[in-house]
């Protein structure tokens, strides 16, 4: 596949959306255009936890504007990512769909220590080459993102649920501002960054740096006002907080070097940044130009390249729980000859990846137990943090892996087009041909489907001497017949006559 010149990152933040748009000229990408719009999306959860409909209405909005800037690219040109408020969103499943038709593309939610990786990525590469190891701190509308670094690879990540909005919503009621709700703020900042200071402590970093509009906003006020040279400082940050308590209300803070946009949230943002400070004893921070939509181009150059932090990850995994390789090898060799020949399309993408991956982790649960491992694999690929996934993609991948043995009754209060039969029917068949866990050679086999029904075409003369695949060949029909799939193996009703 040729590489798009253009890419684009869609980056739906809890406090704005912002659209990046780069040029990938050899191992470089430049940037070519960017859109930032206050959403506001943090501010619309209720207290039901669910986004309300103004929020909904703001978020398509604006990407609906995105997408016209985004005509005519390629849908493997675009990603768009959810942060904190679509993870925290108890309608998410509702909103997504909304959100997506307005943008055109398909939006996926990451897990907070992922959010963290791809910052990471994205302020890497903007900054010049350290041999000392780096603290990111980014401060986000619901979420607060902390890694340590070396070079281009996050070696400690960690997602605090704090942001400027979701701060300065419960900390400053009305929009006023004194020194004890302040002071509140920041206590209540510190209790959460308590659990992570013995790794993010001053001793194990050289270098602290900002990332995103937060501490560029406190940044470009420190600077414009003379309290800090450049980035941010102890001194300047406490300037500026006796500036905003004096104010009394954030309509009334009138500072120079400050855009309107973040007004509503500065008091809440401030907090946060005091409380990192005090807790991790940084005394000075610098600002990083790149953030998390830097870090989405260039994770997608990656995947292009064959350098794709998935395929790391799902190494790592099976290294981790102790995988017997050549049988998840076999079954994934297996799964995906018969899903190329039961879709019979071109272009199998993202269907055959998912595939690959759920072959290669099905037997990770088995290092917990083997009674009922299929369960506790797909607890772990659906927990677990796995660098470079997002929450679909492991939903995804822990359905096949619960689903690849065992009844299928569990399935059937799902609906109908939640379930990629052609998937799950690839994978159990390919679990089913080597339950031996040997090399030994299979028969030829046919494989082609016509709407739900699939049929399966395999030497008689081998069935007859492998009874006990015929066996559960016959079990698999049934099974898979009671959730309304049916499957046809022709060779055995020759061999039952």
């Amino acid at each position: 596949m040729q590489e798009p010149s253009n890419i684009a990152a869609v980056d739906l933040g809890s406090n704005s959306f912002r659209l990046q748009v780069g040029r990938v000229v050899d191992d470089q990408v430049y940037a070519v255009d960017s859109l930032r719009e206050p959403v506001r999306l943090a501010a619309g959860l209720t207290s039901e936890g669910e986004l309300d409909d103004a929020a909904q209405e703001r978020a398509v909005g604006v990407l609906r504007q995105f997408a016209q800037r985004l005509r005519g690219f390629a849908p493997t040109a675009v990603r768009a990512v959810g942060t904190n408020t679509l993870r925290a969103a108890r309608n998410a499943s509702e909103v997504l769909p909304l959100l997506e038709s307005a943008l055109g593309f398909p939006i996926e939610i990451v897990a907070g220590r992922e959010e963290a990786r791809l910052v990471y990525v994205g302020v890497a590469h903007g900054l010049a080459p350290s041999a000392g190891k780096r603290l990111v701190v980014d401060i986000g509308g619901g979420s607060t993102e902390f890694i340590i670094g070396s070079g281009m690879t996050p070696q400690l990540t960690e997602s605090l649920y704090m942001g400027c909005v979701t701060w300065s919503l419960k900390f400053f009621p009305e929009q006023r501002v004194s020194k004890s709700n302040m002071k509140r703020a920041e206590v209540a900042a510190r209790i959460e960054i308590e659990a992570i200071r013995k790794q993010f402590s001053s001793k194990h970093w050289s270098e602290a740096i900002g990332s995103s509009g937060t501490a560029r906003a406190i940044s470009d006020v420190l600077e414009s006002n003379g309290w800090c040279e450049s980035g941010i400082n102890r001194e300047g940050l406490e300037k500026l907080r006796s500036a905003i308590i004096s104010a009394g209300h954030i309509a009334k803070i009138d500072i120079a070097g400050l855009r309107g946009d973040r007004l509503p949230v500065l008091p809440g943002g401030v907090a946060i940044m005091k409380a990192v400070f005090d807790e991790l004893d940084v005394s000075h921070m610098e600002i990083a130009s790149g953030a998390m939509r830097q870090g989405i181009l260039w994770d997608m150059i990656g995947r292009r390249r064959k350098k794709d932090i998935r395929e790391t990850t799902v190494t790592q995994f099976m290294k981790r729980y102790h995988v017997d390789t050549p049988q998840a090898r076999r079954v994934e060799r297996l799964a995906k000859k018969l899903y190329e020949q039961f879709a019979a399309v071109d272009d199998l993408g993202d269907g055959m990846q998912l595939l690959s991956w759920a072959a290669r982790l099905h037997e990770i649960g088995l290092s917990v137990s083997h009674s009922g491992f299929h369960k506790h694999s797909a607890y772990i690929v659906s927990n677990a943090d796995m660098p470079g996934f997002s929450r679909m993609e492991q939903q995804g991948a822990a359905m096949l892996v619960r689903s690849h043995r065992g009844s299928l009754d569990r399935l059937r209060d799902q609906q109908s087009d939640t379930t990629d039969w052609t998937l799950l029917v690839s994978l159990r068949l390919a679990v089913l041909m080597y339950r031996s866990r040997s090399d030994r050679r299979l028969p030829r086999i046919a494989a082609r489907k016509r709407h739900s029904n699939y049929k399966l075409s395999i030497d008689q003369g081998w069935l007859e001497a492998n009874p006990l695949t015929a066996a559960e060949l016959r079990d698999e029909i049934a099974a898979l017949r009671r959730l309304g799939v049916q499957l046809t193996v022709p060779e055995l009703a020759d061999i039952d006559e």
